[in-house]
């Protein structure tokens, strides 16, 4: 299994700092496990294949493509610093 483990500053509290961490076993496509944290409370949940490919179709984009940008925005890191904005409701 992999993991990644991100600090992330939310667009909706820019003071605010979050750690974000995403598992997976092969590839982000086939589903992953995230965890997120303000060091005071944790929410964690698990995305399936099917959840991936439903929500690609939903934007109609290639799920491939959708992949990809998922990699970018959850496990990059500093590759893709600066480019996603996380919102936490």
């Amino acid at each position: 299994m992999e993991k990644t483990l991100n600090r992330i500053h939310p667009v909706s509290d820019p003071e605010a700092t979050y750690f974000l961490q995403v598992s997976w076993e092969k590839d982000l496509g086939t589903g992953f496990g995230i965890l997120l944290s303000d060091c005071q409370c944790a929410w964690t949940g698990t995305v399936s294949e099917a959840d991936i490919s439903r929500e690609a179709a939903d934007i109609e984009m290639d799920r491939g493509k959708y992949v990809e940008e998922l990699r970018k925005a959850l496990i990059a890191g500093e590759e893709s610093a600066g480019k996603y904005n996380f919102v936490i409701s």
